[in-house]
């Protein structure tokens, strides 16, 4: 009994141990599937990131590298490597610092501030560095980490890297775009005015010296009209191209917009060289271009202004710049001034003027004088000219030669246009039923859709008959000459008024709107009558050939400027229809003109001069008229050696002597022959040298 109860514990014992056993054996089985299966998935996790890693690589969106503990390449990405045209074997074993530009800096000062990370050992981000031995630019940001080992040791870096080179061309052209033309490529004015203010800035609190030249183009407009846009911006990049050859290294020009243009000079403020060198660009910039087969000529006026005798400041020397650019062009264009105080005391009193003038408007300060138009056969009067005046009250009478720019340019024009038009047509109305009236209509007002209806508003408001009123254009209307100018002279037309060309041949190149433009008259601009009586002159050929072009064409002509009695009998010989001038009568109020046509069938007296003065040439030259210890300032319009046509002085008596200064240090005696209203004609005492005055005038102007 006890041996059999020793022989069942001893087998229950043996099947604890085999259960034990067993049970061992399941759970290390289970480890070991464990273990497996992390294995599998580690394995599965390392391929997927290396294939992530390759595909980041080739995508060429970054690359990666490491090295030992001194700086060599121990790997590198192969797409890296291809952009240096080199395989990776090449590289490795070379030091990562030696890839970039040695003494590469900006902001971040790239290649010292990667030298400084791998000499202290410690972390990096994003630097930028600049690729050595390659072709073109190539631009780099490297990031990296230390590698240590369990011990703490550093074995060397490990990081990534991405190409900058495509973002750094982005930025730069982004930063050219914003400080330079582009259609020119000149300096923009953002840059114009940053390297005015560096010139200006000196040194030490001081203002530093220079000089700023404004310059404009002259008649280039009409070139982007006639020829369209793309011409246009031809011809501006061949003006870019001559004013950078001519500048040089002296300066930086740019472009401020349209056809405008700016020069810097640091350091040059010598008046003489400024002139020469004003007067190299004037010349190279008025030499005939070519641009789409076509020859094309324009001009430049130039204003300089210089640091610090004219200003200390960017702002300063600019509107003093544009000032002298402004007396440049008032001056007859092509030309270049230096700015004077004069300048601005003479833009404070145009500003002034402005201000005056709305006031004119306003308050009705402004008036209308009536220039008789006489038939040249019989003699009679056939209509007037309605002509504006305005009497200041404090300056006397203001030249419309001044006033008419000024409403032009601030807007005033087309409610002083409007409101002769309506005054015109209402004195019209009084005067016998075959008498017209002529109002001058300016290329703003003529391009406003409404004129049409203003015209219509004034004839029904006054009651005049639409033959009876005459409306005056000047070519420069055809500028634009598109459907919308065919379409308001057709309006114009059907409205039944009359209309003429005024100052025919001085202004727009082209007869192919006479085709088209239902004009009544041509009007023959008075340069073309002035000196046309006298032997010699072209003149007669040119009014003979506008005359037997009206003809052509059933328009009438009227001469205008016709002062004296050979000048008139050569008109009439021409077959001109009209004529207008001085000859038979000055300009009259509205009463006076209304009294003159009691007798609307009687001839009209002559008063004028015999015979036509000595050929005078045409000139825009400012000079200084001296009587009685007083200075006076005025134009000279035309000259001879015999005398001249000034403007700007008022009323000045028949009659009186003074002293003339046609040029610097060159003054004549002269004697006031007739006057009107702002114009004089001048006898000079002494017979004047025009050759001298045109070589006093340029050497006065290089000084």
């Amino acid at each position: 009994m006890a041996i059999a109860s020793g022989s069942l514990l001893l087998g229950m014992a043996v099947l604890a141990l085999v259960l034990s056993m067993a049970l061992v054996t399941v759970c290390q089985a289970f480890v070991d599937q464990q273990r497996l299966q992390a294995r599998h998935a580690n394995e599965h996790r390392g391929r997927r990131a290396e294939r992530l890693l390759s595909d980041f690589e080739r995508s060429g969106r970054g690359w990666f590298w490491e090295t030992d503990r001194t700086g060599a390449l121990t790997y590198i990405s192969e797409t890296l490597a291809q952009s240096l045209g080199k395989p990776g074997e090449a590289l490795i074993g070379q030091r990562l610092i030696d890839l970039v530009t040695q003494g590469y800096s900006q902001k971040d000062d790239g290649e010292r501030s990667l030298g400084f990370h791998f000499s202290a050992r410690t972390a990096f981000s994003e630097i930028s560095v600049q690729v050595a031995s390659v072709a073109e630019d190539r631009f780099w940001a490297v990031s990296g980490q230390p590698i240590v080992d369990d011990f703490g040791q550093f074995k060397g870096f490990r990081g990534s890297g991405s190409d900058l080179t495509e973002i750094r061309r982005s930025q730069a052209e982004v930063t050219r775009l914003a400080q330079y033309d582009s259609l020119t490529g000149l300096a923009n004015r953002v840059q114009m005015m940053r390297t005015l203010e560096q010139a200006v800035s000196g040194a030490q609190g001081k203002p530093g010296e220079c000089a700023l030249l404004m310059l404009d183009l002259d008649r280039f407009k009409i070139v982007n009209d006639t020829l369209g846009h793309p011409a246009g911006d031809q011809l501006l990049r061949n003006v870019s191209q001559r004013l950078q050859r001519i500048i040089g290294e002296k300066g930086r020009v740019g472009r401020l917009g349209g056809d405008e243009f700016k020069v810097v000079l640091p350091a040059c403020i010598d008046h003489r060289e400024l002139a020469s060198l004003a007067t190299a660009i004037i010349a190279s910039l008025s030499q005939p271009y070519s641009i789409d087969g076509n020859q094309v000529v324009i001009g430049a006026s130039i204003g300089i202004a210089l640091c610090p005798a004219d200003g200390v400041t960017s702002d300063a020397l600019i509107r003093n710049a544009d000032l002298a650019l402004y007396a440049a062009k008032g001056e007859g264009r092509g030309i270049f001034r230096f700015y004077s105080a004069e300048m601005h005391a003479d833009a404070e009193d145009r500003r002034q003027l402005e201000e005056d003038l709305r006031k004119a408007l306003a308050s009705e300060g402004l008036h209308l004088v009536y220039q008789p138009v006489v038939s040249a056969i019989t003699e009679r009067i056939s209509g007037y000219e309605a002509l504006l005046r305005w009497e200041h009250p404090t300056r006397g009478a203001i030249s419309p030669a001044l006033f008419i720019p000024i409403a032009e340019e601030t807007g005033l024009i087309a409610q002083i246009g409007e409101w002769v038009l309506r005054t015109a047509c209402a004195d019209a109305v009084g005067w016998p039923e075959h008498i017209r009236v002529a109002v001058n209509v300016s290329p703003i007002q003529f391009t406003n859709p409404a004129f049409p209806g203003i015209v219509v508003s004034a004839l029904a408001s006054t009651g005049l008959a639409p033959p009876r009123l005459e409306l005056e254009i000047t070519e420069g209307v055809f500028l634009n000459d598109d459907a919308d100018t065919d379409l308001m002279f057709a309006r114009l037309k059907k409205i039944g008024v009359r209309l003429a060309l005024d100052d025919f041949g001085t202004g727009y190149s082209s007869l192919g709107y006479l085709k088209k433009a239902p004009f009544d008259k041509i009007k023959i601009d008075q340069s073309f009558v002035r000196g046309a009586a006298i032997a010699g002159s072209r003149n007669s050929a040119i009014i003979k050939s506008i005359v037997s072009l009206a003809e052509a064409l059933s328009m009438d002509t009227t001469a205008e400027g016709v002062e004296t009695h050979d000048e008139l009998e050569l008109i009439r010989s021409l077959g001109v229809s009209h004529v207008q001038g001085y000859i038979y009568g000055k300009p009259k109020e509205a009463d006076a003109t209304k009294e003159a046509l009691k007798d609307v069938h009687a001839v009209v007296p002559r008063d004028g001069f015999q015979s036509s003065r000595p050929v005078r040439k045409a000139m825009l030259r400012s000079v200084a008229v001296t009587h009685d210890g007083h200075r006076y300032n005025g134009r000279i319009r035309n000259i001879s050696s015999t005398g001249a046509l000034v403007d700007g002085l008022w009323n000045v008596p028949t009659g009186t002597t003074f002293q003339i200064e046609l040029a610097e240090g060159y003054v004549l005696p002269a004697q006031c022959r007739w006057s009107v209203e702002d114009r004089m004609g001048i006898e000079f005492l002494v017979q004047a040298d025009l050759n001298r005055m045109k070589t006093v005038g340029l050497r006065a102007l290089a000084s």
